[in-house]
Formats: structure tokens, sequence, C-alpha cells
């Protein structure tokens, strides 16, 4: 190649790049002028962010640093978070802001907030604290592997909303604090989760706007109080659902006509003993003698462990563990290290085989009549039963996680000793 010719390529290439670069430019500043007339206040990482949220459904980025400038529900003065007053057009409102926050739309419909929450003061019981600490860790894990956000509140947000019916001010509050999410999730905090690979299936609860464990037989035939259990529910984040939380918190102690209701729902359910009105008879009987108006959108699931009762599941406990390990001996592709950031991939390997014995580990483990933190406990069962109870829950739910730090409980009786894992665990090695 003589000089000539070599100047002449070099020339004409720095040429087309020029031209190219220039190209590029010229595509990226109409875009932003594009851009300028759809977003307010538009930014180069504002536009980039929304790009990945496009590429990558698993992984959405928020752009956590822009707000509209336009007024929206937030800016009225007569908003109340609080449980008092009714909110109206709550899903036109929701709605425009997320018009108005172009970077939380992808990936909505799939959105949850995981809400929880205990007593402001410090536990009677004196392990209460500590296990309160150990179920809101457990908590904790779940939502991170799964890409959940959790709210934990620990003060009345209606100071006459005591025990069970403090959940309600608070998941009315999340609502209106996380229009981002289309789905609140209340769980109580003491319940675990003991499935750390599960996901809710949410298309199943596509026509639905509330979810909780519980047997339509159970309410509709044999008129029980405990048809469900309110102790755990998935609430979506809309009209009908503000206008049901009302409904339901008319029976709680902040009302006028709370000793009205304790009279009403006890004479309604014949196996109520007790004559306080209570969240869980209030639930079942807007279900019970309001089921056109609220039936058709609450789904009572009990297919499987939505949450499940301590008692039938804690004894089963290392069972489950050895059927596990018994098909990842088998299964190289489920037993290969990862980092935890791909979790749910894996889960999801898991599911075939899972499917095929139709069984797997219990979702939610819930533990009521323990209470942990008063240590009340239902006389039925000892302090100890409970407590033994409760750390082998929630050690079997942390062995979960540690295997993807390296590490195991032995013992789920013991929750201080973890052994590291071997290469390859557990196709030739024991722990």
């Amino acid at each position: 190649m003589t000089k000539q010719d070599y100047r002449t390529k070099v020339a004409s290439f720095f040429s087309d790049g020029f031209v190219f670069v220039g190209g590029t430019l010229v595509a990226v500043l109409v875009f932003l002028a594009i851009w300028s007339f759809i977003s307010p206040n538009p930014s180069f990482s504002t536009i980039m962010m929304s790009k990945s949220n496009t590429l990558n459904s698993k992984s959405a980025v928020f752009n956590l640093n822009q707000d509209s400038q336009e007024p929206t529900f937030y800016d009225d003065q007569d908003l109340n978070y609080g449980i008092e007053k009714p909110i109206k057009n709550w899903d036109e409102k929701r709605s425009k802001w997320l018009k108005l926050h172009p970077t939380f739309n992808h990936g909505v419909k799939e959105r949850i907030l995981v809400v929880s929450g205990s007593q402001s003061m410090p536990c009677k019981n004196p392990m209460g604290d500590h296990l309160l600490l150990r179920f809101y860790k457990n908590k904790v894990d779940y939502c991170r592997i799964h890409g959940y956000d959790i709210f934990y509140n620990n003060v009345l947000l209606q100071p006459k909303m005591f025990f069970f019916w403090a959940k309600m001010p608070a998941v009315r509050a999340a609502m209106v604090a996380h229009p981002e999410a289309e789905w609140i999730w209340w769980v109580d905090s003491d319940a675990a989760f003991t499935d750390m690979d599960f996901k809710l299936p949410l298309e199943k609860y596509k026509d639905h706007n509330f979810v909780v464990y519980g047997w339509p037989k159970l309410i509709y035939e044999k008129k029980s109080w405990t048809g469900l259990n309110a102790g755990v529910f998935l609430i979506r984040n809309c009209q009908w659902s503000m206008d049901l939380i009302e409904a339901w918190a008319k029976m709680g102690p902040q009302s006028t006509e709370y000793d009205k209701w304790g009279q009403i729902l006890q004479s309604t359910f014949k196996d109520k003993n007790f004559p306080q009105s209570d969240d869980q008879s209030g639930l079942s009987y807007l279900l019970l003698k309001e089921k056109d108006k609220w039936g058709d959108k609450i789904y009572l699931e009990s297919e499987y462990y939505f949450q499940g009762y301590w008692v039938d599941i804690v004894g089963q406990l290392n069972n489950i563990t050895d059927k596990y390990l018994g098909i990842e001996k088998k299964m190289p592709s489920l037993r290969r290290r990862h980092a935890e950031k791909v979790s749910e991939r894996y889960g999801k390997l898991w599911e075939e085989y899972l499917i095929k014995d139709k069984w797997r580990r219990p979702f939610i483990t819930h533990f009521t009549g323990c209470e942990p933190c008063s240590g009340d406990h239902n006389p039925i069962y000892s302090w100890e039963t409970c407590y033994n109870a409760m750390q082998k829950a929630l050690n079997f739910a942390d062995n979960q996680v540690l295997r993807k730090y390296g590490f195991v409980h032995k013992d789920l009786l013991d929750s201080s000793s973890v052994s590291p894992l071997p290469f390859d665990f557990p196709s030739n090695s024991s722990v």
C-alpha cells in the first residue's frame, strides 16, 4: 500500500467517523428535544435509566432524584394519611402521579411493598425483642432476594387502633406513601418466610384486589370466624381497597360502635367465644354479609401455605430439608454455587422438580398464639414449645439465605453456630 493510498484511507476513515458521530449527536439532540415535551425536568440520567428499564424488567432503575413540579395529590392540603378521612378518586390520583414519574411505570403491576410492624416499647418477654429482630431479619432477607421494598412500623398511627387493628392505619398510610407500589403485602411480625424461593403468583390474582388465606366453605356454610386468617394479606393499591379498609375499620376500637360490632360479630359467628370486635371476624363478616359488594374481588387462597399454622409445619421441617437435599444430589444445576442476586433463576429451576412431586417448603409459617413479644402464649402449649418452634423455623429459613454466603446451621435448634459448606454440597459431603 502506497503512502498516498494510506493517507486516503485514513482520511476516508476519519471523514466517515465524523459523519457517524455527527449523525449520532443529531439523533441524540432530536431525542432530547422530543423528550423535553413529554417529561418534566428532563436529564440525560433520566433518559438512560428509562432506557435501562425498557431493556431489563428485572432490574428496574428508578430516578430517585426527580419529582415532578406539577401538582399531584400530595399538594392537596386536605390529604390525610390517617384512616379517619376517606380518600376519593384514588385510582386517578395514583395514575397521574405515575405518569409524572415515568421511571416508575415499568413493571408497576408486579411491584410489591411489604409492610409489617410491632409495638414501640420494649417487649415484656425477655426474649421478645430478640425474636422480633429475627423475624424482621427474615422479612428483610426475603425482600432483598426478590427486590421488594419493606416498611416496618412500630408506632400506632391511630392511637385507638391497638393490637391487631394497628395494621390497618399502617397499610392505609403505605398506600398513600407508595403510589409506585401496585400491591401492599401485610405480614404479621410473628410470621416467617420459610420458602425463600417462592414468589406470589400475581397472575393468578389479576382479577382480584385482596388475597387472604381462607376457605369459602368455613365462612359461607359453617359461618366460622376462623374461616380465614387476617395476619397475612395482599391488597391492591386502588380505590376499591381504600373503600374496603374504610368499611373494615369502622368495626375497630376507634369507632363509637366498637362495642356494638363486638356483639354483632359474636352473634354472627357462633364459634367466636370472646365479645370484642377483631379484624379477622370483621373481614369474615364483610364476606358473609356483603358478598355482592366485596366477595368477587377477594381471593381466599388455600392451594399453598400463603400462611400456615406453625403447629402443622414445624415438625416436618427436617424431612423437607432431606427431600430438597435428595433432589440436589441428583441435579448438579441445582447445587451450583451462585451469587445471591441471581437467586430467582435457581428458584425457577427448582419448580420443575417440586411441581412433579406436588410438594414444596411451606411459604409462610405463622406463629399464631405464641405471642413472642408479650410471652402471653396460648395455654394449650408451653413457651418452650413456642420458642423452640420459632428457632427451628427461623433457622430453616436462614439456612436458605446463608447457603449463598457459604455457611449453614447444622442444627436448626442452634441459632449461633454455623459450618462452612464444602464445594458441590450436598453431592458427596455432609455438614
